[in-house]
This record gives C-alpha cells, sequence and structure tokens, in this order.
C-alpha cells in the first residue's frame, strides 16, 4: 500500500511500497534534518557523517614568484609557502604535500629544507649527532649545480589534534655559509631560454579519522 503526502500548499509525494517478497525495514533519524536524495540540488551530507578515509576539505598555495636567504646555520620561512586550515575535528589527521624546486649560487652552497606547524617541525628525519634534520636538502651544490634547480617532494600525515586554525609552512636554511640559496631558479639565472624559472607548492588536505 502507498502512501500519499498532500504538499503544505499544491501537489503531493507518493511513499510507493517494494515490489519486493518478504519484510523490508526503513530506519529514519531520531533528529530534525532533510533527507539527502540523488536528486537533491544543493544539498550536501555533513562533514561528520563522512566515511573515515574521507577528504573533509582542501587548501593548497602554489609559490611562482623566487626566494632568496643568506640565513646561515638558521631556518626562515619561505615566503609564499604557507598555508592555513581550520580543522573540522580534533581527531582528524592532516595529509601535507609540498614540491619545492631550489638551487644555489655558489658551488659550495649547502641547503636544507623542512616543515613546520606553527612551531613544530613535522615530517623531518631522526636527529644524528650534528647533522642537520630536515625533509630534504643539499651538503653542496656543486659547479654543475649552480645551473640547475633541484625539486624535492614532501608528503606526510599529521595529527595536529586541534580545531583551531592551524598554519604548515615551508622553511630553508642556508647550511654552509657560502653563496645565496634560492627558490623557483638556478643559482645563476642567466636572463636566456636556458635558465628556467620554476614554481613551488604546498597543499594541506583533512582527512576523515
Amino acid at each position: 500500500m502507498s502512501i500519499v503526502l498532500m504538499g503544505s500548499t499544491s501537489g503531493s509525494v507518493t511513499l510507493q511500497e517494494p515490489a519486493v517478497a518478504g519484510t523490508t525495514v526503513l530506519t529514519l533519524p531520531a533528529v530534525s534534518g532533510t533527507l539527502i536524495t540523488t536528486g537533491s540540488s544543493g544539498q550536501s551530507i555533513p562533514r561528520a557523517a563522512l566515511p573515515i578515509g574521507s577528504v573533509i576539505q582542501v587548501f593548497s598555495i602554489t609559490k611562482t614568484d623566487t626566494f632568496t636567504t643568506n640565513s646561515y646555520n638558521t631556518w626562515v620561512d619561505v615566503t609564499g609557502l604557507s598555508v592555513n586550515i581550520t580543522p573540522v575535528s580534533s581527531s582528524n589527521d592532516i595529509l601535507v604535500f609540498a614540491a619545492i624546486n631550489y638551487s644555489g649560487s655558489s658551488a659550495s652552497t649547502g641547503v636544507a629544507l623542512r616543515c613546520v606547524r606553527g612551531s613544530t617541525v613535522i615530517g623531518s628525519s631522526d636527529t644524528a649527532g650534528s647533522r642537520t634534520s630536515a625533509f630534504g636538502g643539499t651538503e653542496e651544490i656543486g659547479t654543475s649545480g649552480i645551473y640547475s634547480q633541484f625539486g624535492v617532494p614532501f608528503i606526510y600525515l599529521d595529527s595536529p589534534i586541534t580545531t583551531s586554525s592551524t598554519t604548515y609552512k615551508i622553511q630553508a636554511n642556508l647550511i654552509d655559509n657560502y653563496g645565496t640559496l634560492v627558490i623557483n631558479r638556478t643559482g645563476y639565472d642567466g636572463d636566456t631560454t636556458a635558465f628556467p624559472r620554476s614554481s613551488s607548492a604546498i597543499t594541506v588536505m583533512e582527512i576523515a579519522a
């Protein structure tokens, strides 16, 4: 037997019984709200109802200009490689992706890169003596290195345990006191087609846990 619901102003909605044998139970939620259907428009599943592993939100920034620093043995923020996210739930994880292109102006230039959440370093190597802990870098660029760019990827699943606005950023460190550390260009950077400029990026994704 079908059930007909009359519209408040006009029309009607018919609940049609399925053509199946046996008993079928449809349990309705004991809360106020709107049922989502395949024909719904302008509606979405609440974030809290998404299954584990779902992507809740994504923020990304791409740096297309260059960056240089002569800061030796001190970590500095790479301008333009910082992204903010406010997690929906403190139990969710943040998946961080970055792709950084760097070089140096001297064959003896040494470079290290790391990612921080606020002021907390994430995804870098374990400490080992006096060695610099980082996710990528080069002790010396080398003679041919000043004419090249070095691409470094970074992937890390972070658990910030917060619902406050959180900043993820890339930092760089000149680990040999020679030349200049550069981002998105070669160290030589000649004004010809032989010396390309590049871009770098950082992306954060909140993952339901």
